[in-house]
This record gives structure tokens, C-alpha cells and sequence, in this order.
């Protein structure tokens, strides 16, 4: 577990260098799906913070309801297009607002890739871990759907 921590810290760290100056200074996306939330997301260079409304399901057919506000750090843009796809990872603070988790607090990390299909309109594919005190760890796919504006 410790190789594969520093493992992960030097690939940042190597990506980081490599990747700063293909990604748009600041960016604007009204998320319309589930990942990272219903909401939206102001991205400044390689961090984003993220606040809205994330529904998910840990069993089929039932939905839970959270309200979501977080960091994600983007890196490893790939392609040669005016605005990159890239990996993502985020970390939320997530606050229950039905079924289980009402009332509850709640930490999310999620880990992903985000595609750009055309212009701003964008797909992300992630896997999450939800913790919350007193509850199982549950890990789900998250997709999402997006729209991002850019500026320099």
C-alpha cells in the first residue's frame, strides 16, 4: 500500500510538470448529470471546486440523495485539441437529504476520466467511495454529463 501511495504522488507529481500549460486557465461547467453533481464547477488552472445536488444508487431501483460540495484535481490532459480530455480525481463533503444517510455527513473520493466530445459539451466516467459514520463503505460508478465554457 505504501509503494503504491508513492507510486501514485510521483505519477502526479511527473504529470504535473508535463501537463499545466495544455489546460485552459479558467473554466465554467453546468453539470447536468450526476458526476460530480447537478450543479456547477469553476475550474481555475488544475483545481476545480464543485457544488450541487447528487443523487446515486446502492441498490438497484433506490435512490439516495446528497448535497455535494467539493475539490477535484485535474491532470494527464490527452489529445491535442483546443480543450483536453483528462483524468480527474475529487474529494466531497457530502450532507444526506434522504432514505439512510438523512442528516448524515458524508465523505466522497472519486477518481475518473473525463471525455471531451465536442466543443464544451463533455462525458465523465468515475468510480466513487461514499463513507459515512456508522455505515458500510459504498463504492459506485459515477457518470456524468456536462457542459463546460472556457476562458483564458
Amino acid at each position: 500500500m505504501k509503494l503504491m501511495t508513492i507510486s501514485v504522488l510521483l505519477l502526479l507529481a511527473a504529470v504535473n510538470a508535463f501537463s499545466q500549460g495544455m489546460l485552459s486557465k479558467h473554466e465554467l461547467s453546468i453539470n447536468g448529470f450526476r458526476n460530480p453533481s447537478i450543479g456547477a464547477e469553476y475550474r481555475y488552472k488544475q483545481v476545480s471546486v464543485h457544488a450541487g445536488y447528487y443523487p446515486t444508487n446502492f441498490a438497484s431501483g433506490v435512490t439516495t440523495e446528497f448535497i455535494r460540495t467539493g475539490l477535484t484535481y485535474w491532470f494527464l490532459p490527452v489529445g491535442e485539441q483546443e480543450n483536453p480530455s483528462s483524468f480527474y480525481g475529487s474529494l466531497s463533503y457530502a450532507r444526506g437529504t434522504s432514505r439512510d444517510y438523512k442528516d448524515r455527513n458524508a465523505g466522497i473520493a472519486e477518481a475518473g476520466f473525463r471525455w471531451m466530445i465536442y466543443k464544451g459539451l463533455n462525458a465523465r466516467l468515475g468510480v466513487a467511495a461514499l463513507a459515512a459514520k456508522g455505515r458500510s463503505l459504498k463504492i459506485n460508478p459515477t457518470p456524468g454529463i456536462s457542459y463546460s465554457f472556457f476562458f483564458e
